[in-house]
């Protein structure tokens, strides 16, 4: 039912945790299946430099959190918010249709950290 890579991310996520003092911070959820993310970004010079996940729900919603955070480390804002639930979901070797909204949930969490970072320094690009 699952890739190898997603049984790799949920047994063994990476950059689980906070981030004190976080430039940016995201949060979103979904009601339907109760899976709630939260991702915490480092960013400097708009290059980001940490990122970090707690998320609460099933092994897909934690891999797909996994995922994205590493995809995004030391890329651009610019870069980062170009991440597709598709490419989350391609890089852990694809997931069941009926879990694809947590990829989604992954992209929204990280593009959410991101406009909160952007806010704080008064940006809107």
């Amino acid at each position: 039912m699952y890739s190898e890579q997603v049984m790799d991310h949920f047994i063994n996520p990476r950059n689980v945790g906070e981030i004190e003092n976080a430039d940016g911070v995201g949060q979103v959820g979904n009601a339907k299946c109760g899976d709630i993310m939260k991702v915490y970004l480092k960013i400097e010079n708009d290059i980001i430099v940490d990122a970090k996940f707690k998320t609460f729900g099933c092994g897909a919603a934690i891999a797909t959190s996994s995922m994205s955070t590493e995809l995004i480390k030391g890329k651009s804002i610019h870069e980062a918010l170009k991440l597709t639930n598709k490419a989350v979901a391609e890089a852990l070797g694809g997931l069941p249709p009926v879990k694809m909204h947590c990829s989604v949930l992954a992209e929204d969490a990280v593009k959410a950290a991101i406009e909160d970072y952007l806010k704080k320094q008064g940006r809107t690009e």
